[in-house]
């Protein structure tokens, strides 16, 4: 896989972009998002209308989803294309104002393992926080299972259990670390070039829109994550990853472990811009947690010789790989003798 899939890769022909989404990243995942894409890549006019947007804007996620938040039907590709064409002005009209900024909290179960092994307390800044759901881990109740274990790992928050319950497979031999306890977070902020408010209709609205199709665990999940944020809302501010990172960073408690981390971020930057962020965080006290694309973070060992999927994440903290994590939670694969 190359550093950037060619379904993100603004400098792709759409054709391209839509054929790998449907051959890649919705293959398995989602029927529908993998029959729309498959057939808008082979359809010359409905490909004429997302070349109207720009490059940025053509992304399958987020035409798909500015469709479905407008009502877009999920049935064939011949009924989409058909209410495609009849909406495209409005779907236009979102895609234009709009960015794919998926929160999915299940990603907590990929960062929990890390997390419980950091002496807290924990000051948590995630890069490209959408609505922030994932400055929650302490808040979700977590069941991991696999054959490493006997049994399931339980461990719910310390008032109890959550009304979010995250599921994630632990695959392989090596025994992921689970913690025991919750960590201990006691600051809570991210930076997002369009930062979402949990307690609004609209953004979360947004939200479930991006989820694919066929997930309704997701969009129930995604709505219970928002009620739990929105009672105690998180600190986001609004900009390019590299320009406020080192001030937001700076403005966390001294007497805090500072975590940075990001899922799936760093692949919507260029590559100087991925070196900056690299360079930058760095340079900051505390730990560095990134979940991202394999290839996307230039310097971190890839270990392919741990099982994985195609689709798998690489999972690393202070550039050095320790998993291979599913892209939404679903499953983490930890890597032995880092």
């Amino acid at each position: 896989m190359t550093a950037m899939s060619t379904s993100t890769d603004a400098s792709a022909s759409t054709a391209d972009r839509y054929r790998a989404f449907a051959e890649v990243e919705a293959r398995a995942m989602s029927a529908t998002y993998e029959a729309w894409a498959a057939g808008v890549a082979t359809d010359a006019a409905v490909l004429a209308l997302i070349d109207e947007l720009p490059p940025q804007k053509r992304q399958p996620n987020l035409v798909f989803s500015a469709a479905r938040l407008l009502g877009a039907p999920s049935g064939t590709y011949a009924v989409f294309a058909e209410w495609l064409s009849a909406h495209w002005s409005e779907v236009r009209g979102v895609a234009l104002t709009h960015a794919t900024q998926t929160n999915e909290a299940a990603r907590c179960a990929l960062h929990l393992p890390v997390l419980g092994g950091i002496e807290g307390p924990i000051a948590l800044l995630e890069v490209g926080a959408s609505a922030g759901l994932c400055l929650y881990p302490d808040q979700y109740s977590y069941r991991y299972s696999g054959h490493a274990y006997t049994g399931t790992a339980q461990l719910d928050p310390v008032t109890g259990p959550s009304p979010v319950v995250l599921d994630c497979s632990l695959r392989g031999d090596v025994p992921a670390p689970v913690p025991t306890a919750m960590p201990d977070v006691v600051w809570r902020a991210g930076i997002d070039l369009h930062p979402l408010d949990v307690r609004s209709q609209a953004d979360v609205d947004w939200l479930d829109a991006l989820v694919w199709p066929e997930h309704d665990d997701r969009r129930a999940r995604l709505r219970a994550a928002a009620e739990i944020a929105a009672r105690t809302p998180p600190t986001l501010v609004s900009g390019d990853l590299n320009e406020r990172l080192a001030a937001l960073a700076a403005s966390a408690p001294s007497d805090a472990t500072l975590v940075v981390f990001h899922t799936a971020v760093l692949m919507y930057l260029d590559e100087a811009g991925r070196d900056a962020f690299v360079r930058q965080v760095g340079a900051l006290p505390g730990h560095w947690l990134s979940v991202e694309g394999r290839n996307v973070v230039r310097g971190i060992r890839v270990r392919d010789d741990v099982p994985n999927e195609s689709s798998d994440l690489v999972l690393a903290v202070d550039g050095v790989q320790r998993a291979w994590a599913q892209p939404h939670g679903r499953a983490l694969t930890w890597a032995p003798n880092p």
